[in-house]
């Protein structure tokens, strides 16, 4: 049992922040208010601190990345195959990395990491804490979105491979929808005669997930054609779909509201090292919030040092952007971008202890962590 005291909790549900205690059971946070009392927890003094939920990063390839190791490490592409989604995420995550400790005390407690985006379709992310020797023990949910990818990851990677143009990524990207929708009518048909059965195929076999809502398409897009394209084979297919990166969905951001798709903005914190890349802007998350999306910022580590998440959100509150809404953007947002908002994201009773203690506000570069509890441990 953990009783931390006294501290100014920032729930990331309430605008304005209080002094309440937070009581922790077995993981969960079992009560926030004040002058709480339990007999026999360990009690920490957050006297004069700032209390935060575990900082979120909806898009990542933290533990998938060859960290000091180079080539030889890096697991989250699939060059020899344009059309992966078999993949999952899980199997090339490595815990207990250097970079994912760093990571953890900074107070980025969850990642949602997975195959990066060379491939049309890339395979499957996962939702892991940041803190563990198994992955297995650090999932939060397994599955959590099917990546795909437009504009000039494919085109690059892949040019000698038949994928040199947009139109042959979203032909691609078309195709293999189609084949899975046929794929799942025959699974469906053969329940009253088994000889219908078609022959097992583990690639459209892990696309029925999409084609039933259980997950949507992760949609790598940069440019205002690709985010367009994204949405109308979404749309074609009757599939959901988040949005990845956005780097140029300010100049489009009134389209973007009145789409409703979860958009996760970033990295700004890099060089435009491609066309694509030429508009991009810490001011695109306060545009879209200010248009009514929601957006949640992302490192897409390691682009960005995952340990820089909220540096990059104070960046986006320099160039216009609520400082409730950024705190945001890298809490209760990144969590249900994720679809696990139900277990991180805010400080509330039922949740995961994921919590981060402050001697400063988590915007200011000054202030340090002092403290971090994942599933009501330390990271130590």
């Amino acid at each position: 049992m953990l009783l931390i005291k006294g501290g100014m909790v920032h729930d990331g549900i309430h605008e304005k922040p209080a002094v309440k205690d937070i009581l922790v059971k077995d993981g969960k946070i079992a009560k926030i208010g004040k002058n709480l009392t339990a007999k026999g927890a360990t009690v920490v003094d957050a006297s004069g601190l700032q209390v935060y939920p575990g900082f979120i990063d909806a898009h990542s390839h933290l533990g998938l990345d060859g960290y000091g190791i180079g080539y030889e490490g890096r697991d989250y592409n699939e060059v020899g195959d344009v059309m992966t989604p078999h993949l999952r995420g899980i199997d090339g995550f490595k815990p207990n990395q250097p970079h994912l400790k760093s990571a953890a005390l900074a107070g980025v407690t969850t990642v949602n990491a997975g195959p990066g985006s060379a491939n049309v379709i890339g395979g499957t992310f996962v939702a892991v804490k940041t803190m563990g020797m198994r992955v297995d023990d650090m999932v939060v949910k397994e599955a959590t979105a099917m990546k795909c990818a437009f504009g000039e990851n494919p085109k690059r990677v892949y040019q000698d491979k038949g994928n040199s143009s947009r139109m042959t990524t979203a032909a691609r990207l078309r195709e293999v929808l189609f084949k899975a929708r046929e794929y799942a009518a025959k699974k469906e048909a053969a329940k009253e005669d088994p000889t219908k059965a078609p022959a097992f195929d583990m690639k459209l076999e892990a696309l029925l997930p999409v084609l039933r809502k259980e997950i949507p398409l992760k949609a790598h897009a940069h440019a205002t054609e690709d985010i367009f394209t994204a949405i109308r084979i979404a749309r074609e297919f009757d599939v959901d779909l988040t949005l990845e990166h956005v780097t140029e969905g300010h100049l489009i951001a009134e389209d973007l509201a009145k789409e409703g798709i979860p958009l996760a903005i970033g990295p700004s914190l890099s060089t435009a090292s491609k066309f694509e890349l030429r508009n991009r802007t810490f001011a695109t998350p306060a545009i879209l919030d200010r248009a009514g999306c929601t957006v949640s910022i992302t490192t897409d580590a390691p682009v960005i040092p995952q340990e820089y998440l909220t540096l990059c959100a104070a960046l986006a509150v320099k160039d216009g952007m609520d400082p409730f809404h950024a705190l945001q953007a890298i809490t209760i947002n990144p969590a249900r971008h994720s679809g696990i908002a139900h277990r991180v994201g805010s400080l509330e009773a039922g949740k995961d202890a994921d919590i981060v203690l402050m001697d400063g506000d988590c915007f200011d570069v000054a202030a340090s962590v002092v403290k971090v509890f994942i599933l009501g441990e330390e990271v130590v």
